[in-house]
């Protein structure tokens, strides 16, 4: 399993990998990003997924600069914190509310909106009842979500919900309040910038009902929805990009 290393800014990097959940009918895809911040005199580790023990320099970094606090952003992003808790003896924070047989061991310190965490970052609301609070990071004038926005086929676009039109882009909309320069999610290409935030205000949402449900395979500005029927076929036809994508890299 290959674990991808990123520098985002200063005192912000992440690593992404492979998900071990992922299956071929999920609208996601298998690679998932966890990031790292440094502020205040805090390390803090956000939505962390325990690399293998095949990618050692992940946790030689972690050892470098020892986390000190871990932020579950989203209940369905809980991943391996109960075990970076045991490693780091770090404190932890999260969500309010699971499903019953959801929540980690680690008793989660609860995060609501409008919440300062460690580090002085900032718990945001995407206008889903609480459901993910987004984090923005001050010093690294970046905001992290879990999926309130994703990125398939490297297109940021904001996850649909029920209540999109009504709580959600009024939520997201004034997120541009905000200086963020970046904008960091864990599905997809993690990386982007304001301009690309803005931009994705007017895409069609991801995975709504009847809208776009596969990538934008030209990763153009504009709006796609793709049937359903179509799904697997744009799927492999976005990985064998990626596969050339990564043997192009490596000559």
């Amino acid at each position: 399993m290959s674990v991808e290393i990123r520098d985002v800014a200063p005192g912000l990097w992440l690593w992404r990998q492979p998900h071990w959940e992922w299956r071929e009918d999920d609208d996601w895809e298998p690679e998932v990003s966890s990031f790292v911040v440094e502020s205040r005199g805090e390390v803090v580790l956000l939505d962390p997924l325990a690399p293998p023990p095949s990618a050692p320099e992940v946790y030689e970094r972690l050892e470098a600069a020892r986390p000190t606090a871990i932020v579950v952003i989203k209940p369905d992003h809980r991943r391996d914190v109960d075990l970076f808790v045991h490693w780091y003896a770090a404190a932890a924070c999260g969500p309010w509310l699971y499903e019953r047989g959801d929540a980690p061991t680690t008793e989660l310190t609860p995060v609501r909106p409008g919440d300062e965490l460690p580090g002085g970052l900032q718990a945001l609301s995407d206008g889903r009842g609480g459901a993910e609070t987004p984090i923005y990071l001050p010093e690294q004038r970046a905001i992290v979500f879990a999926d309130g926005m994703t990125a398939p086929g490297g297109v940021l676009r904001v996850w649909w919900s029920p209540a999109l039109e009504k709580w959600g882009l009024p939520a997201l909309r004034a997120m541009l309040d905000l200086p963020f320069e970046h904008v960091l999610v864990s599905h997809g290409e993690p990386v982007h910038t304001r301009a690309d935030f803005e931009a994705a205000l007017h895409r069609e949402p991801w995975s709504s009902p009847d809208g776009a449900r596969t990538p934008d395979l030209l990763a153009s500005a504009g709006t796609v929805s793709v049937p359903a029927a179509k799904r697997d076929a744009a799927w492999a036809e976005i990985r064998q990009q990626t596969q050339r994508t990564r043997s192009d890299q490596r000559r």
